[in-house]
């Protein structure tokens, strides 16, 4: 049983308020549960009344005879708590508030919804609100919800949704009708005073009429929630699609490591979703065109597009698009070219895109055959045609598509471009999704590969032994810790930093570069100076005792002069790479939301001007940090460059994989963690910088 099983499909519904007038808000609920023919049993509940629509009504719910799953609670605010109470005391352990008066409207209406929140609590009810719009679930007609959306036809279909907004989430839901996409499920979750975005998501797609989920979202109250709902998802082979707003919010504030700098709230939440496999959509329509795609059941393997059109500036045109989307124009084989010869006229084009012309609406074959010879090449994962108009020729199109539906087995997007709507209702009957442009359709087929081919890794790497988590250290209330303490803490849990000493005199500093080899790089360390190159406290590429002698007693100068009060711990002495190399970050950040979230980018002075970064929640494999690289805007650097040989990029995943463990085992302890630079090159990778901040102790 789904832990919310009682909410989204209850057995019986109290109607707390209803009214006699069944257009009143607060009467809609009865109205939609009749007309509907929800089949479970109806309580109006109202002191006021005797009966509504020829049923006995009750004047609280602890008065009706029989046990109550889910109470819809339509009284106002003031009123709620009372309600609760009186749920509590009737063991109902589901509710849906509607009552808006709370936390949105300021300091009354927050305290009035903690106090609703604990007496759920407490009294073990399922909340779903207050301020929203309820649920339905239109596999049985569940409609505990007044929504306009309730009004119109609710088919069932394979699609759960479930939103924060519920005006909006209104609207798409109605643009979903519009689209013929059958919602299974439509739950606003309102202030989530009680069950939140990510827990009722999990149980929707726990459903096994449901075979995609799609949310939108404002925030989360529990990242690691959402993190879980995103693996089950994967697991079920289930897309998860959500738009979230908020992509432009400030995010972090001022920081002391680049990733606490660069850790923005948005930014973090694209990370964890690539990381698990969970389909961001811009905007409500974007959001649908990919629904739409994933309800029909495409989940190519690959992203390799075919592209079949009857105008071939319109083949070029999505060939254009496709790259940008993740997708790549098959290159089709030899033997479905000569196979497509004949076909296709020879003024059309048997490349890939497959241009058939207007020839086939004379001859309904080449249209069939070409589609059909496209998609049984073993290059193809994933197929669209393009098409326009053809409202005289319904008929045959559907006779071809009911071919191409019985003689394809991968995924077929359709674009038809102003067609007939009774020929796209049909054509969608037949199982096909249709697009109104080659953009969205191929925003659809990107979204698809990308999905395919996450839920292909999580496949092939789920049985990988997941590998146990350190012991913790005792960071407690450190701050800033010195550098070669946080030397040795990471090269004792797998990091590889480059061989350092810290030396007090100039003589210490001399023979720590014989000892390290030249040539070598002299960093000043104090407690109260983060950012060294600021005050000159760095000199790089000393070759020799002398210079090692003058740079030791330059940077002691320079610190002094910039921070007269300063605790100069000495200078730190380090080896330095000579091999070509790329520089790279990664770091850690103790989000709110997400808990410890790792960092990788292109480091250098290109951080401080074009950041290029991606994060993921803590910990990552090998395989997910090289997945991040891919993700990198600067990633061709890392292969060969001018003569400069590719940069080991296992070395870089070990590097960030054993960060991001680190990072794991000390959750509770760090706060941040800024590895800048990190040296790339052929032999490795190297970390030359380091700062590890902890929790609870002084900032310097």
């Amino acid at each position: 049983m789904r832990k919310l099983e009682q909410m989204l499909s209850p057995q019986s519904i109290a109607l707390v308020g209803a009214s006699k007038n069944l257009n009143k808000l607060n009467g809609r609920p009865l109205k939609f549960l009749l007309e509907k023919g929800y089949a479970g049993r109806i309580f109006p509940i109202n002191p006021n009344y005797e009966s509504i629509a020829d049923l006995p009504c009750y004047p609280a719910v602890s008065a009706v005879p029989e046990p109550v799953d889910l109470a819809v609670v339509m009284v106002p605010a003031r009123l709620v708590p009372d309600t609760m109470r009186d749920l509590a005391s009737a063991s109902v352990p589901a509710a849906v508030v509607f009552s808006s008066g709370f936390s949105e409207t300021g300091g009354e209406g927050a305290a009035l919804e903690e106090e609703v929140r604990q007496i759920a609590r407490e009294g073990g009810i399922a909340l779903c609100g207050p301020n929203c719009l309820g649920l339905i679930n239109s596999f049985e007609g569940v409609m505990a919800s007044f929504s306009q959306f309730a009004n119109g036809e609710t088919p069932p279909g394979p699609v759960g949704f479930v939103t924060q907004s519920g005006a909006f989430g209104t609207a798409i839901a109605a643009l979903a009708r519009n689209r013929e996409l059958g919602l299974g499920y439509f739950v606003n979750t309102g202030n989530e005073a009680g069950v939140h975005f990510s827990e009722v998501m999990e149980d929707v797609l726990a459903d096994d009429r449901i075979s995609v989920g799609a949310g939108y979202l404002e925030g989360l109250a529990d990242g690691n929630w959402f993190a879980r709902t995103a693996q089950k998802a994967l697991e079920l082979n289930k897309p998860l699609v959500v738009t979230k707003v908020g992509r432009t919010s400030a995010g972090a504030k001022a920081a002391a490591s680049h990733t606490g700098a660069l850790a923005g709230e948005d930014a973090i939440f694209q990370g964890v979703c690539d990381q698990f496999g969970v389909i961001r959509a811009p905007d409500e329509e974007v959001m649908l065109d990919v629904v739409d795609a994933f309800a029909s059941g495409a989940r190519p393997s690959d992203s390799r597009l075919g592209i079949i059109t009857q105008s071939g500036g319109a083949g070029v045109l999505m060939a254009d698009g496709a790259e940008e989307r993740g997708l790549t124009v098959a290159a089709l084989q030899p033997d479905t070219t000569r196979r497509l010869k004949q076909i296709v006229p020879a003024f059309g084009a048997v490349g890939n895109p497959v241009d058939i012309t207007a020839q086939f609406i004379a001859e309904p074959e080449i249209f069939r055959d070409s589609v059909i010879a496209v998609m049984d090449d073993p290059a193809v994962d994933i197929g669209i045609v393009w098409f326009q108009l053809m409202h005289e020729f319904v008929d045959q199109l559907m006779d071809v598509f009911r071919a191409i539906r019985e003689g394809v087995s991968k995924p077929v997007l359709v674009c038809w471009v102003a067609g007939p709507a009774d020929g796209i209702s049909q054509l969608r009957e037949l199982g096909f999704p249709v697009f109104r442009s080659a953009s969205a359709a191929l925003n659809a087929a990107g979204a698809a590969a990308r999905f395919g081919k996450h839920r292909a890794a999580w496949e092939s790497e789920r049985n990988a032994a997941e590998q146990p988590l350190p012991s913790p250290v005792d960071l407690s209330g450190k701050g800033v810790l010195p550098a070669m303490e946080t030397f040795e803490l990471l090269t004792a849990h797998g990091l590889s930093l480059t061989p350092s000493r810290l030396c007090a005199t100039a003589e210490q500093a001399m023979e720590a570069a014989q000892a390290l080899g030249f040539p070598v790089a002299l960093k000043i360390e104090s407690p109260q100076i983060l950012h060294k190159t600021d005050i000159g406290g760095v000199v790089l590429g000393l070759a020799d005792s002398d210079t090692v002698r003058h740079g030791f007693d330059t940077v002691m100068q320079r610190a002094r002069a910039a921070h007269p009060d300063a605790t100069i711990d000495g200078v730190l002495v380090q080896a330095m790479q000579t091999e070509p190399s790329v520089e790279l970050v990664v770091g850690l950040k103790q989000d709110p939301v997400f808990g410890m979230v790792v960092m990788l980018g292109m480091g250098g002075t290109a951080l401080e001007v074009n950041p290029d970064v991606v994060f993921r929640k803590a910990p990552v494999s090998e395989a997910e940090a090289l997945r991040m690289l891919d993700q990198l805007r600067g990633r061709g650097l890392l292969g060969e460059v001018r003569g400069r040989p590719a940069v080991d990029r296992a070395a870089v995943a070990r590097l960030v994989a054993a960060t991001s463990t680190f990072a794991a085992a000390n959750a509770d302890q760090v706060a941040e963690l800024d590895i800048n630079p990190v040296l790339a090159s052929a032999k490795g990778a190297r970390a030359v910088d380091w700062l590890l901040i902890s929790k609870g102790g002084p900032r310097r």
